[in-house]
């Protein structure tokens, strides 16, 4: 079985909960980047606009002033890393495409952007598309279900279903973790997460840092859950994960490593 492919993120905010305003300027976003592409991510993942509970929309403008000029300046040192773009907004898809993204990430699954499928189906690129209950301002108000997998499950394959009727081809399901989701939701939806196979797209999963990891280990600091966040991947290395969502890229780099060791005979290195 192979290991998933390792999404390192990149916030370009002030305001993501883990690590807002840390890389908000764009030298330190670029260094930031081309420090995870070494220790070992296939993907990056840029963000202009948070999505943490409660977070206020940002203007495209600002987006835009935020994500382009880090996407150029990765693109100046490494030419071939795939680089999604974390938007829910046309504009900044395009123009981040324009500066060298080859994925669009969207957690409202082409629902808050009319242009979103179109701006997609046009340059041909893959689409990453999230559950999400409300939006980032209200999704943790009280999220409900009658059954969550059964409904996180038939949201995603209308909106695989819509996508496609736009002309995407290439397509990736998020079942969004913590996105308008109490902390046992997003423990049903790990426990069965290998259902979601069904769909027949490559499956997305961002448990990096969140806040159910805190609640059931009680580890306030978000950047703390980083060891919590490689040991649960490491439990769920059977569950049907294409691509894992991640900060701490180096710790997933080392699971990879004795993944890698354990199922295919690879050689030790001495450091």
């Amino acid at each position: 079985m192979p290991f998933p492919r390792i999404m390192g993120v990149v916030n370009v905010t002030p305001d993501s909960f883990s690590d807002g305003g840390l890389y908000a300027d764009p030298a330190a976003a670029i260094e930031h980047a081309l420090q995870l592409i070494e220790q070992g991510a296939d993907i990056l993942d840029i963000g202009g606009e948070s999505s943490r509970p409660g977070a206020e929309p940002v203007p495209v403008q600002e987006e835009l002033r935020r994500v382009i000029p880090v996407i150029e300046g990765i693109r100046r040192h490494n030419r071939t890393i795939p680089i999604s773009v974390d938007t829910t907004k046309s504009e900044v898809a395009a123009a981040a495409l324009a500066a060298g993204a080859t994925m669009l990430n969207d957690i409202s699954a082409l629902r808050f952007d009319p242009r979103m499928g179109e701006v997609a189906a046009a340059h041909g690129v893959p689409v990453i598309l999230m559950h999400m209950q409300g939006t980032p301002r209200t999704m943790q108000l009280n999220p409900h279900y009658q059954n969550v997998v059964a409904e996180v499950k038939e949201f995603l394959r209308e909106r695989i279903a819509y996508a496609r009727s736009l002309g995407i081809r290439h397509l990736i399901a998020d079942v969004g973790i913590g996105f308008g989701k109490t902390v046992e939701h997003n423990w049903e939806l790990l426990r069965r997460h290998r259902e979601f196979r069904e769909l027949g797209v490559p499956l997305l999963l961002g448990i990096s840092r969140k806040s159910f990891l805190g609640k059931t280990l009680g580890i306030e600091e978000p950047r703390q859950r980083d060891c919590a966040t490689a040991l649960l991947h490491a439990l769920l290395l059977d569950s049907g994960v294409d691509i894992v969502r991640v900060h701490n890229v180096a710790l997933l780099a080392q699971l990879r490593r004795l993944w890698e060791c354990l199922c295919e005979g690879v050689e030790a290195t001495t450091p």
